[in-house]
């Protein structure tokens, strides 16, 4: 399965870090004091030692001129280069904590590193999530295959369930995040609402049968079918994608774990599992989607009896 085109702002991105490497680290070769005096620092001692780690700057920059034709195929360039805008404040920190820097030198680390950590991050993040969809595609068929496929702790197949019953397929990301264990909360007070209306839930999770049953134990969900998938063949099946920078970490993700308390109600744990993974519930009869919940971040939420049971509106 080819990759989608990347969207164009990360090869953007990446022709104006080569640029920056380029002009940066020529500049430095044939001034190598410039910096030092920006940063109210006496010049070097030996300025050829500095010349040279601004050619290797510069190399740095032909290798994200190649990377912006192709972000996706060359993530690894992308990769080296966050590393090292990563190691390199880390670094300064250290030195300048001992009094080996001033640290005004901090402006220059601005400007070569922090600025690139998002950008270079989402490229990542995207990169993994392409690689990741061409190799569940190559893998996965049809969504009715793999309903017949799926069998829950009970040995029944998802496939032969839905025709006995509607069930919610409930996705949650892994039993270490504080919103998939909310998630598991809010089934637990809805259960009984849901069996009333004849809706059997069944949880998909990325751990073994043993975490399941222990995720699902410390809610009191012990009688809830649950189905190991650690391939996450299911979540393919279901469309259900990696996360982008946003969808995990985003202003919406921060205040519902920090400011809304959904971090301090329930707590974080071991993951298990991929933890770019987006989480999702339906509502199956027969063997078909009838009614879909895609989360579009780590912090979406959703009311499984409204999904499942929805209210017919009456005549007037």
């Amino acid at each position: 399965m080819p990759l989608t085109p990347p969207p164009r702002w990360m090869s953007i991105v990446l022709w104006l870090a080569a640029v920056y490497n380029l002009v940066w680290g020529l500049a430095v070769v044939l001034f190598p004091s410039v910096p030092f005096t920006w940063a109210g620092m006496p010049a070097p001692i030996y300025p050829s030692i500095v010349q040279c780690l601004a050619m290797v700057i510069g190399v740095y920059g032909i290798g994200y001129g190649i990377a912006a034709r192709d972000p996706v195929t060359h993530w690894p360039i992308v990769l080296v280069g966050l590393l090292g805008k990563v190691f390199g404040p880390i670094g300064f920190l250290w030195t300048a904590s001992q009094g080996e820097l001033p640290w005004s030198a901090g402006v220059i680390i601005l400007a070569n590193d922090l600025i690139w950590w998002l950008p270079f991050t989402a490229m990542l993040l995207y990169a993994v999530r392409e690689h990741d969809s061409r190799r569940l595609g190559a893998l996965i068929g049809p969504i009715d295959s793999e309903l017949q496929r799926a069998s829950t702790s009970q040995g029944e197949t998802l496939w032969n369930l839905s025709q006995r019953q509607p069930v919610l397929v409930v996705f949650v990301r892994h039993s270490g995040c504080s919103f998939c264990r909310e998630a598991i909360a809010d089934l637990k007070l809805q259960r009984d609402r849901l069996q009333a209306a004849g809706v059997q839930p069944v949880v998909v999770h990325m751990g073994t049968t043993d975490d399941g049953r222990q995720m699902l134990a410390s809610a009191g969900l012990t009688d809830v079918p649950q189905i190991s998938d650690p391939q996450r063949r299911l979540y393919h099946a279901f469309e259900l994608p990696l996360g982008t920078l946003t969808q995990l970490s985003g202003p919406q993700v921060i205040w519902r774990a920090v400011m809304d308390g959904t971090l301090l109600r329930y707590g974080v744990g071991r993951m298990v599992g991929n933890g770019m993974q987006l989480g999702g519930a339906f509502l199956l009869e027969h063997g078909r989607v009838t009614r879909a919940f895609r989360a579009r971040s780590t912090a979406d939420r959703t009311s499984f009896v409204d999904l499942a049971c929805p209210v017919t509106p009456q005549p007037a």
